[in-house]
């Protein structure tokens, strides 16, 4: 398969369900310990090899473009003071100069709607996709073991990441159907947007990153409305898998839904537990928390 250089970041939705505290932050710079959630998934991209990042965004997002931009009075003021290790931090975070673009949702039409608006950007090559509300807790990155399993697969072929879920719980999720296994992935054979427990095809639920080839933008150009009157990136990517094959990729690793309150409470957890400075601290917290 073709090497991913280029991956989407859909960062122009609302986050009503952290509302006040987004009501003038996004979400996505909402922080897991001291990082905020769309660092992480940058980190998580950066780490795969993407060369170059492509951020979706909307109006009140500004301060994404900032955070990924150079700070001179912030910089100045931590070589006075003489914080090296703050100032290495700071640069290792700064996209390369013209390796990150932003470009415009002006309207909330859905995440498949989103991905459209970056198609001048892509151009004619695959892509990544990653949600920037769910972080994937792995020392090989999710992103990463879906690019290793890219080379047992064909040059046109479509990777969704997918995990196992409780069957009581696939009502919520977009759903897979499972087939033949090839290398460390399998042929999907049906996907199907949030199915009753009795229909769904299997317990594996789509989780937030993807590889999509550049004829997406196509099936996405001429795509009715589906469910809340949204272009839905899932009917997208169902017509397009009439003329290309989609791969599922049980990755490993737990993912963590931080559009959740109590997934990214957790992720403030898991992530701090992580941080040799922190999890003694922690621990003792949780400990004297809990009773």
């Amino acid at each position: 398969m073709t090497r991913i250089r280029k991956a989407i970041f859909p960062v122009a939705g609302l986050g009503t369900r952290f509302l006040p505290a987004t009501k003038a932050m996004p979400k996505e710079m909402l922080t897991v310990v001291d990082r905020p959630l769309i660092q992480h998934v940058v980190d998580e991209a950066k780490q795969a090899g993407i060369e170059h990042l492509i951020f979706v965004t909307g109006r009140g997002k500004a301060v994404i473009e900032d955070h990924f931009d150079r700070h001179f009075e912030l910089e100045a003021t931590l070589a006075e003071r003489k914080k090296k290790t703050e100032l290495d931090h700071l640069s290792q975070d700064l996209p390369a100069a013209g390796a990150a673009s932003f470009t415009r949702q002006q309207s909330p039409l859905g995440l498949g709607h989103a991905v459209w608006c970056a198609r001048e950007i892509v151009g004619n090559e695959p892509f990544a996709l990653l949600l920037p509300d769910v972080l994937v807790k792995h020392p090989r990155g999710c992103l990463a073991q879906m690019m290793d399993a890219t080379k047992d697969l064909g040059d046109k072929a479509n990777i969704i990441a997918v995990e196992e879920v409780p069957m009581d719980r696939v009502h919520m999720y977009g759903v897979v159907g499972v087939g033949e296994q090839k290398g460390k992935a399998f042929g999907i054979t049906k996907m199907v947007e949030k199915p009753k427990t009795a229909e769904a095809p299997s317990n594996l639920s789509i989780t937030g990153r993807y590889i999509l080839q550049p004829e997406i933008f196509d099936v996405l150009a001429k795509q009715t409305p589906g469910a809340g009157g949204e272009i839905q990136l899932t009917d997208a990517m169902v017509t397009l898998a009439k003329s290309q094959p989609f791969y599922g990729l049980k990755f490993d690793g737990r993912s963590y839904d931080c559009g959740s309150k109590i997934g990214f409470l957790a992720a403030n957890v898991a992530y701090g537990l992580d941080r040799t400075e922190l999890a003694s601290e922690l621990r003792e917290e949780l400990k004297r928390l809990l009773g």
